[in-house]
């Protein structure tokens, strides 16, 4: 069996909310290089088809097409599925990327920040892919399944607080939904799995990973020392959605250096020498 049998997206559709920016964009643009047409969904339009054009001036074998649209409520969850069935008739991959963060010390964290947090991360990641599943279902086979991707966190897996408070309870949400989602859809020829991600460049991250300096001293903080990279996005995204992914479904990818297995120190370490 040849790389792109495994790897290959020719002739697949893909949705990726969020897709402008960070891990959404890395993932669009290795679905585009790998064939797929992408269709990729944000808050700010302009920002999208921009990134769009960019995508599609690669000149790669897959296109991306680049529109409006808002998970943050019933309306705009809505709104985008129509949008998505203006253009396409099928789907065999959906990417949930869309999401936002809050962050406040421990005392001020505000009550309205819980709501705005999970209406987006948890809320419209779950009734955007319950509304796509007709579509999913209908493109998906046992050999060759639709997929789900959902975007955790690695703080959803580890006690980071961090000032995040909902964004970490949100992504742990996203872990348990994507184990539900994965046994329930696991007939239906749908596989759902999750990356986990630690500290990659992106607008959410921004204030830590905006410039060189300040990504190389979160890089030392990482266990493997580096903050996230492209290539680290795209390879979990090609498996999971390729051939070679086909049988996996349920599991909560760690794309974190290291940081989903941090713990204390070895209690015994001064008494062994």
């Amino acid at each position: 069996m040849d790389i792109q049998t495994l790897f290959g997206l020719e002739g697949k559709t893909a949705l990726v909310t969020g897709g402008a920016t960070g891990i959404g964009r890395m993932a669009a643009e290795a679905l585009v290089r790998a064939g797929a047409t992408v269709l990729m969904a944000s808050r700010k339009q302009g920002a999208c088809a921009a990134v769009a054009e960019e995508l599609n001036a690669l000149g790669a074998s897959g296109k991306a097409i680049g529109f409006e649209g808002d998970v943050g409520s019933e309306e705009g969850i809505e709104a985008l599925v129509a949008a998505v069935k203006e253009r396409t008739d099928s789907l065999d991959i959906l990417m949930n990327n869309a999401g936002i963060s809050w962050g406040a010390p421990l005392g001020q964290f505000p009550y309205h920040a819980w709501e705005k947090v999970m209406s987006i991360n948890v809320t419209g990641l779950f009734h955007l892919t319950q509304a796509l599943l007709p579509m999913l279902k209908a493109s998906g086979s046992v050999d060759d399944p639709a997929r789900v991707i959902n975007v955790g966190s690695v703080m959803g897996e580890r006690e980071m607080g961090d000032g995040a408070y909902s964004y970490s309870a949100s992504k742990a949400a996203v872990h348990h939904l994507t184990r539900i989602l994965g046994k329930e859809l696991s007939g239906h020829a749908v596989t759902v799995n999750a990356l986990a991600p630690g500290p990659f460049v992106s607008r959410m991250t921004a204030f830590a990973t905006a410039d060189e300096n300040t990504r190389e001293k979160v890089g030392k903080d990482v266990p493997m020392k580096r903050v996230g990279r492209d290539e680290d996005i795209a390879g979990c995204m090609l498996f999971l959605c390729g051939k070679g992914g086909a049988y996996v479904t349920g599991a909560i990818i760690p794309v974190s250096g290291g940081i989903n297995v941090m713990s204390g120190g070895n209690i015994f370490e001064q008494a062994m020498h």
